[in-house]
């Protein structure tokens, strides 16, 4: 059971702490409800952006890294569709350091064209490597598309065009800075060995003095239901053809979400998932293979995506993947293979919450998600997944009319 206690700041900022005497480290999360769904379609890529600006100093500290190593601290942050994510660790006796850090860029950043100019050249770089110059690094740009019509998850975190980092300026990302990232849209995670008193002190001292900020309004366009099966081919010279499927899924806090978690382990658990056995080890159809839920608050997708053997036919491979999703409406084995995967769910998640990081982090997304003792009630929600459950979920979303489908194929010739 992981206690924590809550309270908030006059100017908006939600505050969790949970103590653990333990270790002597302290962690601070700080989640801003901002992520790349929140961009307009016609300039995509701010909020990662924001996420390397917010490392290239503040109005008051040149540096972020630098005095925060000096005091044995470390540090790191994401971005996803939904949020941007700053997290770091440092011993107790210099936990200040890190309330001085993270209020004072919450306060404001060094808008100069110079360091905008520097981390938009980071972000280019990135995209280039990650997606346009590695095999099969531009499918997510090509996939999201395919999958979602209106909604802002059509693009991926990074952006939808490389142009719209290149083009974007000081004005515009001032705009986006004071609409977003602001103590009233933000939720501070503290844990640790460090005591209630101590971090209510702290964070009222550091963050209490940030006013408030007209956050922008979140209205975003509900992605209608797929009704028919989308499909799309495109051939590079890669080492082998690849296939992509995805399902839509509903949103992160509906009733189907640990039903479509499992029905994922249960198909990509490692070498012991049914996809693994079934198509790379006892077929041979496929190189790797592996399925995914995005867990998106908004709703999401499950991905499957795997590397074909040289000289396999798409289309039978696609098949193969099909049976062996159908063969989870088959209650032979499933209670067994369900029992496994609940087991190594539950030891992941009570290993993963003995970290403070991880806590800290958790508690943070939980209390967003509107529910922060989710931190103490996920196993259990995995847990009551029944077989009856896993039979019907697959039945309603793994239908062909709620499938878009990206054919990767390789046009590289034998040598």
């Amino acid at each position: 059971m992981i206690n924590y206690s809550r309270f908030s700041l006059d100017n908006g900022l939600r505050v969790l702490l949970h103590e653990d005497k333990s270790t002597p480290l302290v962690a601070l999360n700080i989640l801003y409800d901002v992520g790349s769904r929140d961009e307009d379609p016609g300039m995509t890529g701010l909020a990662h952006l924001f996420e390397h600006l917010m490392y290239g100093g503040s109005v008051n500290i040149p540096e972020y890294d630098m005095p925060l190593q000096m005091v044995g601290g470390e540090n790191n942050a994401f971005t996803n569709n939904d949020i941007t994510n700053y997290y770091l660790t440092v011993p107790l006796e210099n936990i200040e350091t890190g309330f001085w850090l993270e209020s004072d860029r919450m306060l404001g950043l060094d808008f100069s064209q110079k360091n905008l100019d520097t981390q938009k050249n980071v972000v280019i770089e990135e995209f280039n490597q990650r997606y346009l110059n590695q095999p099969y690094g531009d499918a997510i740009l090509k996939l999201r598309p395919l999958a979602y019509k209106v909604h802002p998850y059509r693009w991926p975190t990074i952006g939808m065009d490389i142009a719209h980092i290149e083009n974007t300026d000081l004005e515009q990302v001032k705009k986006f800075f004071f609409s977003h990232y602001a103590p009233n849209n933000a939720i501070l995670s503290i844990t640790g060995n460090i005591t209630y008193d101590l971090a209510f002190n702290l964070t009222r001292k550091w963050f209490g003095p940030i006013e408030k900020r007209k956050v922008q309004f979140r209205s975003l366009p509900v992605e209608p239901a797929q009704k028919e099966e989308k499909t799309l081919t495109i051939e590079k010279d890669v080492p082998s053809t690849a296939l992509y499927k995805v399902w839509h899924t509903g949103l992160r806090n509906s009733m189907d979400f640990y039903t479509l978690d499992l029905i994922t382990d249960l198909l990509a658990g490692g070498e012991s998932g049914r996809l693994y056995t079934k198509l790379v080890r006892e077929k041979k159809l496929f190189s790797e293979i592996n399925a995914y839920i995005t867990s998106d608050i908004d709703p999401g997708l499950i991905i499957v995506q795997g590397k074909l053997m040289k000289n396999i036919d798409i289309r039978h491979a696609e098949e193969a993947v099909n049976e062996v999703i159908k063969g989870l409406q088959n209650r032979n084995g499933i209670k067994d293979e369900m029992e496994k995967v609940k087991n190594k769910f539950e030891s992941s998640t009570v290993f993963s919450n003995t970290s403070i990081l991880n806590k800290a982090v958790n508690l943070s997304f939980y209390e967003l998600l509107g529910n922060p003792d989710l931190i103490n009630q996920e196993v259990d929600a995995y847990r009551n997944v029944t077989q009856e459950m896993v039979i019907e979920a697959t039945m309603s979303y793994f239908v062909p009319s709620n499938c878009s489908t990206l054919y990767y194929k390789s046009t590289r010739k034998d040598k």
